[in-house]
């Protein structure tokens, strides 16, 4: 279902790269540029409210105005084959719908993946702590989803391929690493270019590891007080004639001390004595075969030598293990600057067999997180989710030239769209990292801010020469009192006279541009539709390579997150041919 890269694989890459080349324009459109280049009027035949009302109101066609452009041309996406601007509001969005991920459908879920590989929640078991961390205690709320839907994937994956090492690209904090390592007693070797993310998630590992010990503790502790005593008092229910069922003493049944339990000592000194097999799993609540009959405490000084001598051997023993289950999962944090020709044996050099993973990788070190996996035998499996799609590198022009002197590029990564010159442009991969899911909530967007910023290029063009200048604005607005404050901000950071423009100057280009505000506002809107086709393009692009690789014998796109709370959700996961015959 997921492996074939067929016919019908190849269609939906270019029914929705067919799609992009009549829409990619839009999403191009610099927003800076948006009044000094009347974007809208270059782009858009229909009004604002029309485009703000479709897109509110979910693309419902019913009443929708035909404009006059529409009424003697045909459409292709809604634009007029003639004028090239949009028409029909309503058929962009429904293709552009259709042309998303889940319109595709192309992706499953991280519930289907888990069955897929035969790793369900049931039925996977792992190493590290006994109690369940809970890493909403020590994350931020979208942090903790990220962490916890992606650890149980990355955990069945190491499982599935029979591998204890797990190597993060790309682990910044080091959350996922720390809790891998935790949580499932994973070797874990956080890799990250930055030396300040390495030391500080050393840092927060080691408090991390330390709240570990402590919440065992507690957890532990509670357990001991609440299920012993319950469920030691049914059992005695069960066994003990001389127990009622509230499991109080009956009249003339014998004293309490009967039952093995002394009711008047807290519970936490109940005397018993467990099987060594049974341990913590009395805690889930096993039969009462495995209570032994209590013993009496003995002191110290009055057992044999024998005696001793067994209890220090079995209590080292014991601290042995303890040692042992705390070495299994390790995090190791290390700094370096990683691309597909990285050797990871020379930065890890107790590698062994691996699965690599990266949580939201930015640019290109999604691209060179596959091309590692593919192209080291080392890696069995990769689980990937990317973002910073703006931070792509690309390999052609928009002419289909290839860039002159380009090491290896982030887009397009596979052969199928290498082999077509495909392009998408800086401001549409920008576009990509929009949240379709948050912004129809209203969030997201910022209009005021770039408003602001387009407003100010009309100043630069009309009163300075160095409109086009490589100098940025930066985020002066943050710290703008007003929109005269904001453009003063801006001119002192561009390093331009801004004693030229008295504050009634100013002031008059916000009044006149500001009728004009929900023009901006719609064509953002527009963008934001398209998002999830382009970051689709680019996710089936990934997909698409590893289905062209002969060694990768299972990939697939998986929805990890809830969009909203993690708008970029998706995983690229790829196996080995080596990798996939199941454990039994």
């Amino acid at each position: 279902m997921f492996n074939d890269l067929t016919r019908s694989g190849k269609r939906r890459i270019d029914e929705v790269k067919r799609f992009l080349s009549g829409t990619l324009a839009i999403a191009n459109a610099h927003t800076v540029e948006f009044y000094t280049h009347d974007v809208w009027k270059r782009f858009i035949a229909v009004t604002p409210q029309e485009v703000l009302a479709a897109v509110s109101s979910g693309s419902d066609q019913q009443g929708a105005p035909e404009h006059k452009e529409k009424e003697h041309s045909r459409t292709t996406f809604g634009f007029c084959i003639h004028s090239n601007r949009l028409v029909d509001i309503h058929e962009l969005l429904e293709e552009a719908k259709a042309q998303s991920l889940p319109g595709l459908g192309v992706c499953v879920s991280r519930d289907e993946l888990l069955q897929s590989l035969r790793g369900s929640e049931l039925e996977c078991v792992f190493g590290g702590s006994s109690n369940k961390l809970e890493p909403d205690e020590f994350m931020n709320s979208k942090k903790s989803h990220e962490v916890q839907c992606m650890s149980k994937v990355v955990a069945c994956l190491t499982q599935h391929c029979g591998v204890k090492q797990v190597i993060d690209v790309g682990s910044g904090k080091g959350y996922l690493s720390s809790f891998l390592s935790l949580q499932y007693g994973l070797q874990v070797f956080g890799i990250d270019s930055s030396s300040t993310n390495t030391h500080g998630a050393q840092e927060r590992n080691r408090k991390l590891k330390k709240f570990s010990r402590v919440y065992q503790k507690r957890s532990k502790a509670a357990q001991t007080q609440a299920e012993p005593q319950s469920s030691l008092q049914t059992e005695m229910v069960e066994r003990k004639p001389g127990l009622n069922q509230d499991g109080d003493a009956l009249a003339g049944s014998g004293s309490q001390q009967d039952a093995g339990v002394s009711v008047d000592a807290p519970a936490a000194e109940t005397q018993l004595e467990l099987s060594p097999e049974a341990g913590e799993l009395f805690l889930s609540a096993l039969s009462a075969d495995v209570i032994q009959p209590p013993s009496p405490r003995v002191s110290p000084s009055q057992l044999s030598v024998e005696e001793r001598e067994r209890r220090k051997r079995e209590n080292l023993e014991k601290k042995a293990r303890s040692r042992g289950e705390g070495a299994d999962g390790v995090f190791s944090p290390l700094t370096s600057y990683v691309t597909s020709e990285t050797e990871l044996r020379d930065l890890i050099t107790e590698l062994e067999e691996a699965v690599m993973v990266g949580l939201h990788t930015c640019g290109d070190l999604a691209a060179s997180t596959l091309r590692m996996f593919v192209a080291k035998p080392e890696l069995s499996a990769v689980c990937g989710v990317g973002c910073c799609y703006h931070l792509l590198s690309e390999e052609f022009n928009p002419d289909g030239q290839e860039k002159p002197l380009q090491t290896a590029c982030g887009f397009p990564l596979s052969q199928y769209l290498r082999s077509q010159s495909c392009f998408c442009g800086r401001n549409a991969r920008m576009s990509a990292c929009l949240a379709l899911e948050r912004v129809s909530l209203g969030q997201g967007i910022q209009m005021e801010s770039l408003f602001y910023r387009a407003v100010l290029h009309v100043i630069l063009r009309d009163h300075y020469s160095s409109y086009k200048s490589e100098k940025r604005v930066g985020n002066v607005y943050s710290k703008a009192k007003s929109f005269v404050d904001y453009v003063r901000r801006a001119l002192h950071r561009l390093e331009l006279d801004d004693s030229k423009l008295c504050d009634s100057d100013i002031q008059s280009y916000h009044d006149t541009y500001k009728a004009r505000m929900d023009e901006m506002h719609a064509f953002n809107m527009l963008k934001v539709a398209l998002a999830p086709c382009i970051e689709g393009l680019i996710l089936l692009d990934r997909l698409c390579y590893l289905k062209e690789q002969e060694g990768v014998s299972f990939s697939a796109l998986v929805q990890l997150f809830d969009p909203l709370l993690s708008p970029r959700c998706y995983a690229v996961v790829g196996l080995k041919s080596h990798s996939t015959k199941l454990k039994s």
